[in-house]
């Protein structure tokens, strides 16, 4: 396949402004939609993202706009940077705008409330809804906090497609030599680790905020990939991508590092404020939040056991003390380590 000169980045948070100054890296014309028309002023303003990812000048080549028809018209490649419970409708409200056969690749980490759907299958299925539109879809995901891809610190991903030609085309989209790409055709695996991986950082907050040492995280980031395993071994992802970028490596980033959002959550949780609080004072969203929801629903229609998700979910939701989530999963009965793909 020929590569594009131009794409266009749906999204304008921390995440999208990160990957489109990387494609605009590359030479490409970069359309960048913004949700709301000042935000887009400011950025053609500023030349910066002063809201989401400040001190990181935005390249000339980088077109930010708050016209969704106008940035996808015409664009082989669209790139989705929009949080999941508002994924489908921007979605759908570009759909009609794309051309046929454009590669459109998730970089959302969530999965859907209402119909327990990641991002591919919401896809997949706006698509199937619109005969005739036929789209090349993808994911990307793997260890990388927007501020550390936009600053140029060298970062490892990975992206998935249903076939390897399309696969080959997005590693070819993405690729630099600061930004490494590796290719996959495992989507679902691709799409449930790194959506899954935001509750276990929760966990991992809410341990350290707790108080809780090294050997605490470690044990929970390790059982906590057993459980992501689990699930998606029962939906048909290879159990080997959870050992790869999109699993153990996104669990750890997001687990440990100090840009984590999802482990922020956690760690405030941990020390006392309510899940209102946390939320009320945070600009950027937090998917794991949402996530958690709808992979315990997830869990139970596929019949998978999922202790450390349960506890988050209680303490999210049914203002369970955190004190409590831990004793009660210290507390399960004692089991064979190695039994977690049944």
């Amino acid at each position: 396949m020929t590569p594009p000169t131009k794409v266009a980045v749906i999204g304008a948070g921390s995440w999208g402004t990160a990957l489109a100054r990387l494609l605009a890296g590359k030479g490409l014309a970069v359309s960048l939609w913004v949700h709301r028309q000042e935000q887009a002023a400011a950025l053609v303003r500023d030349r910066e993202n002063r809201a989401y990812l400040p001190g990181i000048p935005l390249p000339a080549t980088v077109q930010p706009t708050a016209n969704l028809a106008a940035a996808v018209a015409g664009q082989e490649a669209v790139v989705m940077v929009v949080p999941s419970h508002g994924y489908r409708q921007v979605f759908r409200d570009l759909l009609p705008h794309l051309a046929d056969n454009a590669a459109v690749i998730s970089a959302a980490k969530g999965i859907e409330n209402d119909t327990l759907m990641t991002m591919t299958q919401v896809m997949a299925a706006e698509c199937a809804a619109m005969p005739g539109k036929r789209l090349r879809l993808g994911v990307l995901a793997g260890p990388s906090f927007a501020k550390e891809v936009a600053a140029g610190i060298p970062t490892a991903v990975t992206v998935a497609s249903s076939t390897k030609e399309n696969a080959r085309f997005f590693q070819d989209l993405f690729f630099t030599e600061r930004f490494r790409v590796y290719a996959s055709t495992d989507v679902i695996g691709q799409e449930l680790g790194g959506a899954l991986k935001n509750i276990i950082a929760i966990a991992a907050g809410i341990c350290d905020g707790l108080g809780y040492g090294t050997n605490t995280r470690a044990a929970l980031i390790t059982r906590g990939l057993a459980e992501i395993t689990r699930l998606g071994v029962k939906m048909g992802a290879n159990p080997l991508t959870f050992s790869g970028l999109a699993g153990m490596g996104d669990l750890v980033l997001t687990c440990t590092g100090d840009l984590s959002r999802n482990r922020t959550v956690g760690l405030k949780l941990g020390q006392g404020m309510t899940i209102s609080a946390i939320l009320a004072e945070m600009r950027m969203v937090a998917e794991g939040v949402k996530t958690t929801k709808s992979a315990r629903a997830l869990a139970a229609k596929m019949g998978v056991e999922m202790p450390i998700l349960t506890q988050v979910y209680q303490v999210l939701y049914e203002e369970k003390p955190c004190q409590a989530a831990v004793r009660d999963l210290l507390a399960r009965d004692q089991k064979e380590e190695m039994d977690y793909l049944v």
